[in-house]
């Protein structure tokens, strides 16, 4: 069995140069919620000039929606940072992630649904890091240790390819990251949902199957 990537050697190898070489580079930083972002923020930020994009049209109901995106925002006010970090929020179309996951609604968490689900986010943050002539694009969701780097990060590079930038690969939730996250969320008062976001991960986390972030 072949050795399983070390995504957080190839970032620290990428930082590495742009120190060498006094450069500070520009990231569009896909984020599902603000706990999630906040280790990923407070590390980067050292390094990078940072735009969070908020593009989550999985998230259920809009109410959560709205909560979670008021939180994002909040931590970037609140959260000190060397470079800047601006916030740019996609549009919240619930119906884009229906239509694509349609027939994949009795898959289980973490399986074909979420893929898709992945692809629909990452390749819409991708054509937004294109527009805004962002130097890298990635997502936080490598954080949860519910998610799989190596699935997430060969979604990443290929959306981010089609586009003609970089993709910034990552496995936030080494060196500590999610506790770190979480004691991030405990020190600005972040509110920590206790499913992932969409409809079928709430009924998921309603019947006991437990959080799939």
């Amino acid at each position: 069995m072949a050795n399983r990537p070390n995504f957080q050697k190839e970032l620290e190898r990428e930082i590495e140069s742009w120190q060498r070489k006094a450069r500070v580079p520009s990231l569009l930083l896909h984020s599902c919620c603000a706990p999630c972002s906040s280790y990923v923020l407070e590390y980067l930020s050292q390094f990078m000039k940072i735009t969070v994009f908020y593009y989550n049209p999985n998230i259920y109901p809009p109410t959560e929606y709205a909560m979670r995106t008021e939180e994002q925002q909040r931590l970037i006010s609140s959260l000190p940072a060397r470079y800047p970090i601006s916030f740019l929020e996609g549009r919240y179309r619930p119906e884009e992630f229906y239509r694509a996951v349609q027939g994949l609604e009795k898959e289980a968490e973490g399986g074909e649904r979420c893929k898709v689900c992945f692809r629909l986010r990452l390749a819409e943050a991708a054509k937004a890091a294109k527009e805004l002539g962002c130097d890298y694009v990635t997502t936080t969701l490598s954080i949860s240790p519910m998610k799989d780097a190596e699935r997430l990060n060969a979604i990443g590079s290929e959306e981010a390819q089609k586009q003609g930038i970089l993709y910034l690969y990552s496995d936030f939730k080494k060196k500590n990251g999610y506790r770190r996250s979480v004691e991030l969320s405990k020190e600005y008062g972040l509110y920590r949902q206790d499913y992932c976001g969409c409809v079928f991960s709430k009924r998921s986390r309603e019947n006991g199957a437990g959080l799939s972030q």
